[in-house]
């Protein structure tokens, strides 16, 4: 049986991806078999989880999961693996303005421990109020410890010490600030885990300074043992028997537990790289385009003949998230506002000209397509719709709040889309 724990912190910026990253690689170096999950719809920090650890990362979402959907995916981790790390969202409170969706939340939810990391960059004596606040904000929770990241020397790391020593609760790590261990910016994510060259020596210089400031062996007890539970309903029903499914750096937004639950039920699932100009498999039902940079690579997907071939000549049920259904219009334009010409499938065309951000979560009454049950999902992209001609609409949606979105996506035939990830069937 695996033992699980958080990692949260206050704030976005606290560098709790960078000490989940760098605790992923030091347990691993150890010898142990480490998994990981993120919560929350992120799909960047996933695959830097995947590159330290060497397993998948799952998202865990407690606002668009059922509770047992979660205690399943975490079952799912549990297998073959010792310890598994799950790396909060945002702040420890933070989430959608209605219904449980933050990391607090699952914690609660799950019975795990919590590391909180404090950012001491700029506190001394003050980070006892902070770190008390968060602890005594919400009954239920459970504190395993503190990792103080940041720390400037010995004689801040003394008054910090002090400080914080009539809380009571133990000191698990304090690690130094160094420029070795910051991050450059990922431009919004769109340096991508599987592109940074430089991935592999950051996280490895982030686990040495890991190991040695932060208590590992502690670490390793902490956490709670994973109870087993199952789900015996799909989380999202697979598209079809035989499913291609697009993968590179234009399209590596899919879901890992939505593909494992298609497996699960007893799909195949096949791989191509369109920007490799392979086309999806002919003998497929279904083809699903999921999200990505497509608009990072505009120009060779519009000259990608093979590709774009296949899905035109194909038979199969398409259907494309976010980047592909932007791919699925009849063009994009790009940040510099030039237009290239993609499928053709469906009358939409899509912009990167001016950017405004579209960000939250979607409930979903599908209108047709290969749902029947009320979905949940997520949006978060900086294109806009240029234009749109006739089609049937794929969604009604309604977002966190309750505000009600209206009619979205686009359905023609057998292709259809939407700017939404779906997440898990909704309760």
């Amino acid at each position: 049986m695996a033992k699980a724990f958080v990692v949260a912190a206050p704030s976005s910026g606290s560098g709790k991806t960078m000490l989940t990253l760098g605790l992923l690689r030091a347990f691993r170096n150890r010898g142990l078999r480490v998994a990981s999950a993120k919560v929350g719809p992120d799909h960047i920090d996933p695959r830097f989880h995947e590159a330290a650890s060497g397993r998948p990362c799952l998202n865990l979402d407690p606002w668009a999961m059922k509770r047992e959907v979660v205690a399943s995916l975490l079952t799912d981790l549990n297998h073959d693996a010792d310890l598994v790390i799950v790396e909060g969202v945002m702040g420890l409170f933070d989430g959608p303005q209605s219904g449980n969706g933050s990391t607090a939340d699952l914690a609660q939810d799950m019975e795990l421990p919590i590391v909180l990391v404090l950012d001491c960059g700029h506190q001394g004596q003050s980070i006892a109020a902070l770190a008390e606040g968060f602890i005594n904000h919400r009954k239920g929770l459970t504190f395993a410890g503190l990792i103080l990241n940041r720390v400037a020397s010995d004689k801040h790391a003394a008054i910090l010490t002090a400080a914080l020593d009539p809380l009571g609760v133990p000191l698990l790590g304090l690690v130094r600030r160094s420029d070795s261990l910051n991050w450059p910016s990922r431009h919004l994510g769109l340096v991508q885990a599987q592109e940074n060259q430089e991935l592999e020596l950051f996280i490895e210089t982030t686990s040495l300074a890991v190991a040695r400031e932060t208590k590992l062996d502690k670490l390793l007890t902490i956490g709670a043992e994973i109870r087993p539970e199952s789900v015996p309903e799909p989380i999202l029903p697979p598209l079809g028997q035989k499913i291609a499914v697009a993968e590179d750096l234009a399209f590596s937004f899919a879901y890992p537990h939505v593909l494992r639950a298609w497996k699960k039920a007893g799909a195949e699932i096949s791989l191509f790289s369109p920007l490799k100009s392979e086309a999806p498999n002919p003998e497929s039902d279904a083809v699903f385009l999921p999200g990505g940079y497509p608009e990072l690579h505009a120009g060779l997907l519009s000259q990608n003949h093979t590709f774009l071939r296949g899905l035109k000549s194909s038979k199969s049920l398409i259907y494309g998230e976010c980047g592909g259904f932007m791919v699925l219009g009849d063009a994009l334009i790009d940040a510099q506002g030039q237009s290239h010409a993609m499928a053709g499938l469906l009358p939409l065309t899509t912009s990167f000209a001016t950017r405004k951000l579209h960000l939250g979560y979607r409930r979903l009454m599908p209108l047709g397509g290969p749902w029947t049950k009320p979905l949940r999902g997520h949006e978060f992209h900086y294109s806009s719709i240029e234009s749109e001609g006739k089609a049937d609409r794929l969604f009604k949606a309604i977002d966190a709040a309750g505000d009600n979105l209206g009619q979205i996506g686009l359905k023609r035939g057998n292709v259809m889309g939407s700017y939404a990830h779906i997440i898990c069937e909704a309760s």
